[in-house]
C-alpha cells in the first residue's frame, strides 16, 4: 500500500468543495460498494462538500444497497473533483461527463490499460476496489470518519468481488481490512441473504444451463445464453450473465465462458479461469479484467467459434505443459 499515494489523494478532495464519483457500466458488487462507500466516507468526514455518485445505469441485482442521485446539471462538472473507482479504462466509465471534471482521481484494482487520471492509484494484486477503499479509509482513520452504512457497501464489494474470500488474490491484509468492515456492527446475514438468495424461477434457468451446456475438446465450458432463452425464463442481463458462475466447479474445465445476447446486437462475453491467465483473450476482444476474471464484447456468432478456439488452444497447452493442477 502506498501511504503517500493516499495522502496524495486525500489532499486533493480537501482542495476542492465538490467531488463526483464514478464507476464502469454494467456495475458489479464491488463498482457499487466501493463508490457508495468511499460516498458515504467523505460525506460523513467533509459534511461541508457536496459529495456526488453520477452514473448511467442502475444495478437490479444490488438495489438492495439503495437509491443513487439523481443528474446534476452539466455545469457542475467544470468546478469539480471527478473520482473513478473500479474501471481500468476510460470507455467502460458509465457517466462519459467524467472528461468534464477539472481533475480525476483513479482507484483501481484491474490490470492497468490506460492512464487517465491526474492523480492514480492501481494495485491489481488487491482483491477488491473495496478493499482499497478500506483501506484508503484505515490510513487515514484519524481525519476520517466510517460508519455501519458505509461498511455495509464495502464489505459489500470485498464478499462479490473475491468470491466470498475463495479467489487467489484474497490475502491476510484483505481479511483484516474485512474484519475492520466488521467493527462497525454490519448485518452479514441480511448482506449475503440479498446477495445470494433467488427466486424459484432462476433456479429453473440453472437447471437449463446444466443441460445444455458444452465442453470444448480440452476442457473449455460455455454457454450461450440467447435473446430467446432470455424471454422464455425471463431473464435480465444480470441474471443470464450469472449463468458463468453455474460452469465453476467442473473437473478438467479451468476455462469456463458464458456468452449473452445483448440489446444492441453484440454479444457480452464473461470469461473465468483457475489456475491460467486469461484476460489477454478478453483483451482481444475489445475487453479486460482480471487474469482470471474478465469480461469482453462480441460483435457476431463468428467470433464466439473464435473466441473458443483462442480458449481451447490456451488450455491443451497449460495441460500439456503443468502438473498437479488437479
Amino acid at each position: 500500500m502506498s501511504k503517500e499515494k493516499i495522502i496524495e489523494i486525500y489532499n486533493k478532495i480537501k482542495e476542492y468543495d465538490r467531488i463526483i464519483i464514478f464507476r464502469h457500466f454494467r456495475p458489479d458488487g464491488d463498482a457499487v460498494g466501493s463508490t457508495k462507500g468511499l460516498q458515504r466516507i467523505l460525506q460523513l468526514s467533509f459534511p461541508e462538500k457536496d459529495i456526488y455518485l453520477q452514473n448511467d445505469d442502475f444495478s437490479e441485482y444490488l438495489a438492495f444497497l439503495g437509491e443513487e442521485d439523481k443528474p446534476i446539471n452539466d455545469s457542475m462538472y467544470a468546478s469539480s473533483l471527478g473520482m473513478v473507482l473500479d474501471t481500468g479504462n476510460a470507455k467502460r466509465i458509465s457517466n462519459q461527463k467524467y472528461a468534464l471534471c477539472k481533475e480525476l482521481v483513479k482507484l483501481d484494482h484491474h490490470i492497468p490499460l490506460e492512464s487517465y487520471g491526474t492523480l492514480e492509484w492501481v494495485e491489481e494484486d488487491r482483491s477488491s476496489t473495496c478493499e482499497m477503499v478500506a483501506a484508503f479509509y484505515e490510513a487515514l482513520s484519524d481525519k476520517l470518519v466510517i460508519d455501519k452504512e458505509a461498511a455495509t457497501y464495502i464489505y459489500t464489494g470485498m464478499v462479490t468481488d473475491s468470491g466470498r474470500f475463495r479467489f487467489r488474490d484474497v490475502s491476510d491484509e484483505t481479511m483484516r481490512l474485512a474484519g475492520l468492515m466488521l467493527r462497525q456492527n454490519i448485518d452479514t446475514e441480511w448482506i449475503f441473504a440479498n446477495l445470494y438468495m433467488k427466486d424459484f424461477e432462476l433456479f429453473k434457468f440453472e437447471s437449463f444451463v446444466y443441460q445444455k451446456m458444452k465442453i470444448t475438446e480440452n476442457g473449455v465450458a460455455y454457454i450461450h445464453i440467447t435473446d430467446a432463452i432470455k424471454e422464455k425464463f425471463n431473464l435480465t442481463m444480470e441474471n443470464a450473465s450469472a449463468a458463468v458462475s453455474y460452469l465453476d466447479s467442473i473437473k478438467g474445465s479451468l476455462i469456463w465462458v458464458a456468452f449473452i445476447d445483448s440489446p444492441d446486437g453484440t454479444i457480452r462475453v464473461r470469461l473465468r479461469s483457475r489456475f491460467l491467465h486469461v484476460n489477454e483473450i478478453a483483451e482481444r476482444y475489445r475487453g479486460g479484467g482480471h487474469a482470471s476474471a474478465c469480461g469482453a464484447t462480441l460483435l457476431n456468432k463468428k467470433e464466439i467459434k473464435k473466441l473458443l478456439s483462442e480458449a481451447d488452444a490456451l488450455l491443451k497447452e497449460y495441460k500439456s505443459t503443468h502438473e498437479g493442477w488437479l
